[in-house]
């Protein structure tokens, strides 16, 4: 009886390498150079989080985001943001109708945010008050909108874009707003083979599309078989070290972290964590989490949880290297001395 579980938990996760595999390769038909971005944003959908993009405009963000849609067979929706955006044109609002009786009464027309994947394209050029009409969104799956609560399509999932260059007219998320984000990743500037293959690829009439290789249903079957993907202890206690090394008063704090660093990753930090890691963990086919898979997924996971001190902005210091020194510090479980 033993056996045959352990053969079918095999099974399910050859399955999901497979499956996980033929969605990247399907992206990447429509985006050229990327394949690292689309794994680590594959990974933050697959264990049911959010994702912020920053960069510079014109690297495909858009597309990628269209892409994953196509490819997961999700209805998508965009906003794009601008300071005029009121909290009404993200969640929805009530309108008046008229039946054929000449009744009027107020009905609730859905928002964009009523759909499988959300694009919020420079979410940072919107007002504050806006920003924070996705919270509820985000972190419950659900919209409330006067005296009733409307719950959102399942699965629900946020990809936010925002450009780190022009800061003109923009507003800064605020820390409970980046905090519901599981990753946050970077989108570099394509090296010179990847640029003569977007030329080549995408100056035609016509341009690849991905197929559907997923749908709703698998990927919501494939969230449960990842959630019950045991972490033990030691490996759990491993990556809230980490967490707790953020922190500048806190014990695990190497030096950089206590000059340069104003607040730590929170919980929800280590949530993402694990979550993540579980995927990594899937992708290569392992029964339980490993330091390894932590690690993979860990800079991902809080260098927006990070907070710099005054000094640490005005000496330009990389949230991303104080994260891998910790990585190289704390001793992951079976490194003990």
């Amino acid at each position: 009886m033993v056996e045959a579980t352990t053969t079918e938990i095999q099974e399910q996760l050859h399955k999901f390498r497979n499956d996980f595999t033929q969605l990247q390769s399907e992206i990447a038909r429509a985006i050229v150079g990327s394949e690292d971005l689309i794994n680590q944003c594959l990974i933050a959908i697959c264990a049911g989080g959010h994702v912020l993009l920053e960069g510079v405009p014109g690297l495909g963000k858009t597309s990628l985001v269209t892409a994953i849609s196509k490819a997961l067979d999700l209805n998508f929706g965009r906003i794009q943001c601008t300071p005029d955006l009121m909290p009404a044109d993200i969640l929805g609002t009530h309108v008046v109708n008229e039946d054929e009786n000449g009744r009027r009464s107020f009905i609730f027309e859905p928002g964009p945010v009523f759909h499988n994947i959300l694009l919020v394209d420079e979410i940072n050029r919107a007002t504050p008050k806006t920003q924070s009409a996705l919270l509820e969104a985000m972190q419950e799956g659900k919209v409330s909108a006067g005296s009733k609560t409307h719950q959102l399509p399942d699965p629900f999932f946020v990809l936010a874009t925002q450009n780190p260059l022009d800061m003109e007219g923009t507003y800064p998320l605020p820390e409970a707003q980046v905090d519901r984000f599981i990753f946050k990743l970077l989108v570099s500037f394509p090296e010179l083979d990847t640029l003569v293959s977007i030329a080549k690829q995408f100056t035609g009439y016509t341009s690849e599309q991905p197929d559907s290789v997923w749908n709703g249903d698998n990927l919501k079957q494939a969230q449960i078989m990842l959630s019950q993907i045991p972490v033990a202890d030691p490996v759990t206690a491993y990556a809230a070290k980490l967490i707790l090394a953020t922190h500048p008063n806190n014990e695990l704090a190497n030096e950089r972290v206590k000059r340069f660093v104003s607040y730590g990753a929170s919980p929800r930090g280590l949530q993402s964590i694990i979550r993540a890691a579980r995927v990594c963990c899937a992708l290569r086919e392992g029964t339980s989490v490993s330091a390894n898979d932590v690690q993979k997924v860990a800079v991902a996971s809080l260098r927006h949880r990070v907070i710099l001190n005054f000094e640490g902005e005005a000496e330009a210091v990389n949230v991303d290297k104080i994260i891998d020194e910790l990585i190289n510090e704390i001793a992951a479980p079976g490194e003990e001395s």
